[in-house]
């Protein structure tokens, strides 16, 4: 069949034609005026993405906008937000919507129900190079269908503030749970310091430490000291013992010679010598005054040697207690050191206590400073979106839209009536053309009579063709 047969069948059957597209459009006219009414209201969220926690202060990485975007089309199409604005709306309450549920005989309960058939009609647009989201909602009623989405945006904040703050106040009550045992920690460690210090008596564990550091550095001074005087004791007295044993006199010793009273007596024996040596030449033996001189100078020479013997006790002695005095001061020195370190045990065992201490009063520091940002992030009602244009009640609905109905029902009825032709002419097939009769009889046309009272419109000049292709005459 080709494009002038189409256009000859179509004008055979137009009156098919014209009636399928009329009654198509009739119908479509009656069934859009019939259908109920539907309003959209349309309300705007926009989010912003904070880069700074408001409790803390702190700088927080900047979210990525499509995937943070996804996610709250994700929540404001929840169940959850749904519930709370049937529960918000009392839509359960509504009789209408009891009996819908009734009929609907669903095995949940009508908070579900309800929610499930909002979210039916919700519509969620996220824009794609802003963080504002567009939530449209079509009902019957334009009213009823501006406060469902304007439920539907307060729900979704709502919800958002407490997606937020619910794992800050899970924290913040583990921490609660926490603090008892922290606090109880830390008061046993102030305490088993404060015990060892009542115990040992330690007020101030460096300043007494430096006392009798400096005190054990006294002693070990004297130690010295008087060790190194022990021993020049001792050399002198084994300078007098060799000088003894080999028969030498002891006034050459250095302690006879700077003994002043010796060399006071040495004096007065030398005078005293002087003078008997004098007399011995004048007086006879057994003359009083040759016997007094006489007696003089051998009483002098006695003092002279008990000096002397005096002074070589003194050193024997005086190596004795300087030996003792070394004990003594040894003894001392070793309590001392002993005592020493016995702060500086005390004083490392106050330092790991003191650790402890502090270990513990960080830790609840850090804790109770948790808990208190925990405990405010878990109690704010700031979040970061906000209503940009709430709904108001639609003037114009939004379904059904006649002029686009009509003008899909024009093509359809032309595609119902150019169709119904077809199918008219497959069951009614007849000759409407020359080309008709040569392309069904296989034979040339020779020619083509018109009726006289034919419409000349009806059918166009045809070429008239014989079997070789050539005119027909």
């Amino acid at each position: 069949m080709n494009f002038y047969q189409f256009i000859n069948i179509l004008l055979s059957h137009r009156s098919i034609v014209l009636s399928v597209l009329m009654m198509t459009i009739i119908t479509t006219l009656v069934v859009s005026l019939l259908l109920p009414k539907e309003y959209v209201a349309t309300t705007s969220i926009v989010v912003d993405q904070k880069s700074v926690d408001p409790v803390t202060g702190m700088t927080l990485p900047v979210r990525l906008l499509p995937g943070y975007i996804a996610t709250q089309v994700d929540i404001i199409g929840s169940r959850n937000v749904a519930r709370k604005v049937s529960e918000k709306l009392k839509l359960s309450e509504d009789p209408k919507i009891q009996e819908d549920f009734a009929k609907s005989e669903s095995i949940g309960n009508i908070e579900d129900w309800i929610a499930d058939s909002l979210l039916k009609e919700l519509e969620i647009k996220p824009s794609r190079d802003s963080s504002v989201m567009q939530v449209d909602f079509t009902y019957p009623d334009p009213q009823i269908a501006a406060n469902i989405v304007n439920a539907f945006a307060d729900a979704y904040i709502q919800t958002g503030m407490e997606l937020q703050a619910q794992p800050a106040k899970l924290s913040a009550d583990w921490f609660d749970s926490q603090m008892a045992t922290l606090r109880n920690n830390l008061e046993h460690a102030q305490s088993v310091l404060s015990t060892y210090q009542q115990q040992h008596g330690i007020v101030a564990t460096d300043d007494r430490l430096d006392l009798e550091g400096s005190r054990l550095a006294e002693l070990s001074k004297q130690l010295v000291d008087n060790q190194a005087r022990t021993s020049e004791l001792q050399s002198r007295k084994d300078l007098l013992a060799a000088t003894t044993k080999q028969g030498r006199s002891l006034e050459s010793l250095q302690e006879v010679l700077s003994s002043p009273v010796i060399q006071s007596l040495k004096s007065d024996l030398a005078r005293a010598e002087a003078k008997f040596a004098e007399l011995s030449k004048r007086l006879d033996v057994n003359h009083p005054l040759y016997k007094q001189t006489k007696a003089e100078v051998d009483s002098l020479r006695q003092k002279v040697q008990f000096e002397i013997k005096m002074v070589l006790h003194s050193i024997e002695g005086g190596v004795a207690s300087s030996s003792q005095h070394d004990k003594i001061i040894a003894n001392a020195f070793a309590e001392q050191k002993e005592k020493v370190l016995k702060l500086k045990q005390q004083h490392d065992q106050i330092k790991v206590l003191n650790r402890e201490v502090e270990s513990a009063q960080r830790i609840y520091d850090a804790a109770l400073q948790r808990a208190v940002q925990s405990r405010m992030e878990s109690e704010m009602r700031q979040t970061n979106t906000a209503v940009l244009n709430p709904a108001v009640p639609p003037e114009k609905p939004a379904k059904p839209k006649v002029l686009i109905n009509m003008i899909l029902s024009v093509f359809l009825g032309g595609m119902l009536g150019i169709g119904s032709a077809l199918v008219a002419e497959l069951m009614d097939r007849r000759v409407r053309s020359a080309f008709d009769i040569s392309q069904l009889l296989t034979i040339p046309v020779l020619a083509v009579i018109s009726l006289p009272d034919s419409n000349p419109n009806r059918m166009a000049q045809l070429p008239h063709l014989d079997g070789s292709g050539g005119d027909s005459k």
